[in-house]
């Protein structure tokens, strides 16, 4: 009697595995938290779920992570306490990410793409695992969540569904939620929002494109200097609908050099 093999099985269990590996590629950024025991019992959030990225943007509490409340939250994931990283801004938090979701309750009149957890860590998972890139989950303050900056320097932004009666989180339990999606992602595979067929730009190299391309539209007078931020939020919005490659990020910058440069010649010629 012949044995069966399971080939299908085994590849299954081999990309699962690989999908598994892939959470440790997703950060869980927490900007200026006020309580040490948030971040204590977020890293046990995280923990529990695979995921071993825990990042602070300008905690307000000094010694935040060696803090007695941190550590006594934290249970069994001192680990993650102990190889955090503590950063000034969230551009620097941010640095080697391609794609970074702002975890965002409050409604506001500009925001990137709005996705829901689901499709968050579905995408986060495939960009992770195809491309091996760098995401993450970036959730404010405990009383006053994310400022505008900050939420449009992100790619997309994500509202968990909670009651209306009582629709805030505890910070910790808003990324047990997602860190629970991310794990259910790699488990069953994802597949991307939209379709990335080559590795993606840096949100560093996405800044500078999103800088250059100010200054272009302010010497063709097509900014209103009076109020800038507005268009700028506009072409943020527009840019995070498209999974932008870094020679896509070098054209556009070459057309603002060619702005820049044919404006400058322009201003510069002899008058007769």
């Amino acid at each position: 009697m012949n044995t069966p093999s399971f080939p299908e099985a085994s590849s299954e269990l081999s990309s699962g595995a690989t999908r598994l590996s892939a959470l440790e590629r997703i950060r869980v950024v927490l900007v200026s938290p006020s309580h040490p025991g948030n971040i204590g019992a977020t890293a046990r959030a995280m923990k529990t779920m695979g995921l071993t990225r825990l990042t602070l943007v300008t905690p307000r509490i000094a010694n935040a992570l060696k803090h007695p409340e941190a550590t006594a939250l934290a249970v069994a994931a001192h680990d993650l306490l102990e190889r955090a990283e503590v950063h000034d801004t969230l551009a620097s938090a941010l640095a080697g990410c391609s794609w970074a979701v702002a975890l965002t309750a409050r409604h506001r009149l500009f925001t990137p793409l709005e996705v829901s957890p689901r499709d968050t860590a579905r995408h986060a998972l495939a960009l992770a695992t195809t491309h091996q890139a760098e995401v993450a989950l970036v959730f404010g303050n405990e009383q006053h969540g994310l400022d505008n900056d900050d939420v449009l320097t992100c790619q997309a932004c994500c509202a968990i569904p909670t009651d209306p009666g009582l629709s805030s989180l505890n910070l910790a339990q808003a990324v047990q939620v997602m860190s629970y999606e991310c794990r259910l992602a790699a488990l069953e595979g994802a597949e991307p929002l939209v379709a990335v067929a080559a590795p993606l730009a840096t949100i560093a190299e996405r800044e500078r494109l999103f800088e250059h391309l100010e200054e272009a539209l302010k010497a063709i007078d097509f900014l209103n200097e009076e109020h800038p931020k507005k268009l700028m939020y506009r072409m943020r919005r527009i840019f995070s609908r498209s999974p932008l490659e870094p020679e896509e990020v070098a054209i556009l910058r070459g057309v603002c050099t060619k702005i820049l440069t044919s404006q400058s010649a322009r201003t510069n010629e002899p008058t007769s």
